[in-house]
C-alpha cells in the first residue's frame, strides 16, 4: 500500500467515513425500538415515494457516449461497444432501465451500487454488467492496496467490478442512508403502528346517544339495532333521525393528542424527504409548498440541479473511470447522461428556443428536427443567420450586394 492510500484510509477513518457506522448492511434498531432496514424503510410511503422517484427519474434518462476529435467535436459514438451496453441492455436479463433503477435504489438506500464485469477475452471491452446486491458482498484491500470484493463464492478485483459510491465516497464505500437515517424511520414506522392500533383497536364511533334513564338490556339491543338498519351505510347517508323521550345526539370529533400524532406523521414525511434531499410536493406532500418555485418547469429545474446532478455526475464519472480502457480515454471517448427529455418545456417555450437558436446560428435546421424527432431535410445541415444581424460599419456593404 503506497503512503498516499494509507493517508486516505487514515483520514476516512478518522471523519468516520467508513467503519460499521457507516456503511453496516443492516441499519439495525433505532431509538424508538423498531428495527430498520430496507424492506421496513420501503414500507414507508415517502420512502418508497422518494426512492421511486429519484431511482426511476435516473433510470429513465437515456446514457449516451460521445466521441471527441481533435478539434474539440463531439459525436454520439454509437458504433461504440459501451453505447449498447449502457444505453439498451447491460446484460441478458435486463433493460438498461430495470438494471439502472435497481442500482439507483441500492444507492439511495445503501450508498453503494455494485455490478460483476464480464470483460472480453482481450479486455478490450465489457459484454455484461451483472448487478450485486450489496449486502451480499465485503470489500477489503489487499497487501498492495487493490481493493478486493467477495461475495458467495465469488472474488473479484478492482478491475472486474464497477462500484459507484453515493455520498462520503469513501473507496471501500459510500455512506447508508439506511444506517443514519434509522432513528428517523424507525420513529416513523412506530407512528404508523400507533396509528394502526389506534384505529383498528380503540373505540372510534362517530356519535353517541345519550338517554335520561338507565335502558334494559333489551331495550339497548333495540336501539343499536334500529340505529345499525336504519342509519348505518352509504345508503341511509342524510337520512333524518327522530330522537324522543329525552333521547340526544353527541357528535365525536377526534381528541387533541390523536390530532397531535397525525400532525407529527407529517412531519415525519418532511424528514424522510430531507434525508434523500427530495422536495415534499415532489411526492404529494403540499402542506407547506410555498417556499417552492410555482411553476412546473422552475420546480423541475430545481430537482434536476439539487437532486439529480450530484447522483448523475457520480454514475457518470464511475462509469468512465472503471468501463472504459486507456484507449478509449485516449481517443476521446466520454460518457453522460442525456438531460434533454426531462427540461424539455412546453411547445410554446420549444418555440421560442428553437427560434432563438436558428435565427443566431447557433442550431442547423437538421439539429431542431432530430430534437423534435423529425427526419432530416437537404440543405438543413448549414447554420443560418438573419442578414441584418451585422456590424453597422458593413451595413451599407450588404445594402450594395442585395443590389
Amino acid at each position: 500500500m503506497t503512503l498516499w492510500q494509507k493517508m486516505v484510509g487514515y483520514l476516512s477513518r478518522a471523519i468516520g467515513l467508513t467503519g460499521p457506522a457507516g456503511w453496516t448492511r443492516e441499519a439495525g434498531a433505532s431509538h424508538s425500538g423498531e428495527q430498520v432496514n430496507a424492506g421496513s424503510a420501503l414500507s414507508l410511503s415517502a420512502v418508497w415515494a422518494c426512492v421511486n422517484l429519484l431511482a426511476g427519474t435516473m433510470a429513465s434518462l437515456p446514457i449516451v457516449v460521445y466521441r471527441t476529435d481533435e478539434r474539440g467535436n463531439r459525436a454520439v459514438a454509437k458504433d461504440h461497444w459501451a453505447y449498447r451496453l449502457l444505453h439498451d441492455s447491460p446484460n441478458a436479463d435486463q433493460t438498461a432501465v430495470d438494471f439502472w433503477e435497481g442500482a439507483f435504489a441500492s444507492l439511495e438506500l445503501k450508498g453503494n451500487a455494485v455490478a460483476d464485469l464480464t470483460w472480453s477475452d482481450d479486455r478490450r471491452r465489457v459484454l455484461a454488467l451483472t448487478p450485486i446486491a450489496w449486502d451480499a458482498l465485503s470489500v477489503a484491500r489487499d497487501r498492495d492496496g487493490e481493493l478486493i470484493y467477495r461475495w458467495a463464492d465469488q472474488t473479484r478485483r478492482q478491475a472486474d467490478v464497477l462500484h459507484i459510491r453515493g455520498f462520503g465516497g469513501a473507496p471501500e464505500g459510500g455512506l447508508s442512508t439506511l444506517s443514519y437515517a434509522r432513528h428517523a424511520f424507525g420513529l416513523a414506522t412506530a407512528i404508523d403502528k400507533a396509528a394502526g392500533q389506534m384505529f383498528g383497536n380503540g373505540v372510534r364511533p362517530s356519535g353517541l346517544l345519550k338517554f335520561d334513564k338507565w335502558l334494559t338490556p333489551e331495550q339497548a339491543s333495540i336501539a343499536e339495532t334500529r340505529m345499525k338498519e336504519n342509519f348505518v351505510g352509504s345508503m341511509n347517508a342524510g337520512k333524518p333521525m327522530v330522537l324522543e323521550g329525552g333521547v340526544t345526539w353527541q357528535q365525536l370529533t377526534i381528541n387533541p393528542e390523536d390530532a397531535q400524532m397525525l400532525q407529527s406523521r407529517g412531519f415525519s414525511i418532511e424528514e424522510q424527504c430531507r434525508f434523500f434531499g427530495v422536495p415534499p410536493f415532489m411526492i404529494g406532500h403540499n402542506e407547506k409548498s410555498s417556499g417552492y418555485p410555482t411553476s412546473l418547469e422552475q420546480q423541475v429545474l430545481t430537482f434536476q440541479k439539487f437532486a439529480l446532478r450530484r447522483r448523475l455526475k457520480r454514475a457518470e464519472q464511475a462509469m468512465e473511470k472503471q468501463l472504459l480502457t486507456p484507449a478509449d480515454r485516449a481517443a476521446g471517448i466520454t460518457i453522460e447522461y442525456n438531460l434533454e427529455g426531462l427540461l424539455r418545456g412546453d411547445s410554446a417555450a420549444r418555440s421560442a428556443f428553437y427560434q432563438s437558436a436558428l435565427t443566431n446560428g447557433w442550431m442547423t435546421i437538421n439539429e431542431v428536427r432530430a430534437l423534435e424527432n423529425m427526419l432530416p431535410v437537404t440543405g438543413g445541415d448549414v447554420p443560418r443567420m438573419q442578414m441584418q444581424n451585422v456590424p453597422i460599419t458593413q451595413a451599407g456593404r450588404v445594402e450594395e450586394v442585395r443590389a
